[in-house]
């Protein structure tokens, strides 16, 4: 399709989409080439996103995501209710490790990391609220894809898997493998699967005790102190459960 054949609202989304976790900031023309508007289209969109707030200008000129749109995407009633839940049992959890934690959804074959708490002595992490992985990269990714649909596992392990360290598990029979023992056990550990630097422990949340998996909560820490992995496990389940259970009351209230 040509770039006149594009609705509005399509080069609208063309322009947001081109804002990412790499590409934060960016000049009218860069925003142009990623796109693949003309330059002339790409300054109308953009001006009028900055006119509602969506879009913001730097002191150097180049255009930057605006508060607007991080007030529109707070509002989503997918992950404002499960954060509104969640944020009091990761605080506690963090009080009792003072280590990284985090809560993320599945979308798709992606994994959304969607609140976080961490500390100025925790391990320095390679994602951050808001950040896209493909959901087998990390632990709380093979949590949400061992639970699953069946089509959405086999379109992950039928599709090339990345090697972010010389440890990540990249072949599709050990994975499934793994997917397996996942499901079977409630907590799983992840070695240095996304970065040399870091071990996750990562468990479950569901919308009540025994209901449908909806994220996953985690903990991460340094390599080296991976030692106290297993030692985690029962505060990491205490909260994972404590969410769950939350989420099962309000989903029966609401119903």
């Amino acid at each position: 399709m040509s770039t006149t054949q594009i609705s509005a609202a399509g080069k609208v989304l063309k322009v947001l989409a081109a804002f990412d976790r790499e590409h934060p900031s960016q000049t009218l023309s860069e925003i142009a080439q990623r796109t693949g508007l003309a330059l002339s289209t790409t300054h109308r969109v953009v001006a009028e996103l900055a006119g509602w707030g969506v879009l913001e200008r730097a002191e150097n000129g180049s255009w930057h995501v605006g508060l607007r749109l991080w007030e529109i995407a707070s509002g989503c009633p997918r992950t404002q209710i499960l954060r509104d839940v969640a944020l009091p049992f990761m605080q506690d959890l963090y009080e009792a490790t003072h280590e990284n934690v985090q809560l993320a959804v599945r979308e798709g074959t992606e994994l959304v990391f969607v609140e976080r708490i961490a500390g100025h002595r925790s391990v320095e992490l390679l994602t951050t609220v808001g950040t896209r992985f493909p959901v087998a990269s990390t632990g709380m990714g093979r949590v949400l894809l061992a639970h699953a649909p069946r089509e959405i596992q086999e379109e992950v392990l039928d599709s090339p898997l990345r090697a972010w360290t010389s440890h990540t598990i990249v072949d599709p029979k050990a994975l499934r493998a793994q997917l397996d023992r996942i499901r079977r056990e409630q907590v799983f550990v992840s070695d240095r699967q996304l970065s040399e630097s870091t071990v996750a422990v990562a468990a479950p949340v569901r919308i009540g005790r025994t209901g449908q998996v909806s994220a996953a909560l985690g903990i991460v820490l340094a390599a080296p102190d991976a030692g106290r992995a297993r030692g985690l496990r029962e505060a990491l389940l205490r909260a994972a459960h404590g969410i769950s259970d939350e989420l099962g009351r309000r989903a029966r209230t609401a119903s």
